[in-house]
């Protein structure tokens, strides 16, 4: 190691200054690389840690691959027609917005229902389901229906209602249509409002 030679004058500290400021910059030129390097080398150094590990082995296009991933609990060999009825008794007009959809057992569908109060006053009304050929009952799964409770309408209110569904796989297979019929009726006195 040797020792700094001692400043005497100020062209000798300048020549100091000079040579320790070279000295400095090649060091941060030095770290600056090694830390571009690094950052380089760390995404293929981090997924062999992965893969020694047996975490986190998919890549960003596998993990594209891997989220497309089918529900296995769908039936694909088949599908099921479902019809869709509407019988109304009461003074609205109630009718569903597609006639039948074709799903396959065990995915997922939703459908609309559409109803109008033509009264110039509110009605509770209520939906009850019925299901062809009988024995589908058990197999016609609501998630989400306009049937699980009473409706009110206001004086000539237009609303739409929703049904989600999915038909369950262990449906026989002779099965091939299904009619879901709605029959929307009023409940309560005629004339009386949920308020009254």
């Amino acid at each position: 190691m040797t020792t700094p030679e001692p400043i005497e004058t100020e062209e000798s500290y300048k020549r100091y200054a000079k040579k320790i400021n070279g000295v400095m910059m090649g060091k941060l030129l030095v770290i600056a690389v090694l830390m571009f390097g690094f950052g380089y080398g760390l995404v293929p150094l981090y997924k062999k840690i992965c893969e020694l590990t047996g975490s986190n082995v998919l890549s960003t296009q596998e993990s594209s691959a891997a989220s497309a991933v089918r529900n296995t609990q769908i039936d694909t060999s088949r599908y099921v027609t479902v019809e869709f009825d509407a019988n109304a008794q009461g003074p609205w007009r109630f009718r569903p917005t597609v006639n039948s959809v074709r799903v396959h057992p065990g995915e997922m569908a939703n459908v609309v229902y559409e109803v109008v109060n033509k009264e110039s006053r509110a009605i509770n009304a209520q939906a009850i389901p019925s299901y062809a050929p009988q024995e589908a009952a058990g197999y016609f799964k609501k998630l989400e229906c306009f049937c699980f409770k009473q409706q009110t309408l206001g004086p000539n209110e237009a609303r739409q209602m929703p049904v989600a569904f999915y038909v369950d796989p262990d449906l026989p297979k002779n099965v091939t249509t299904i009619t879901l019929s709605y029959t929307f009726f009023e409940v309560g006195l005629p004339g009386k409002t949920a308020s009254n």
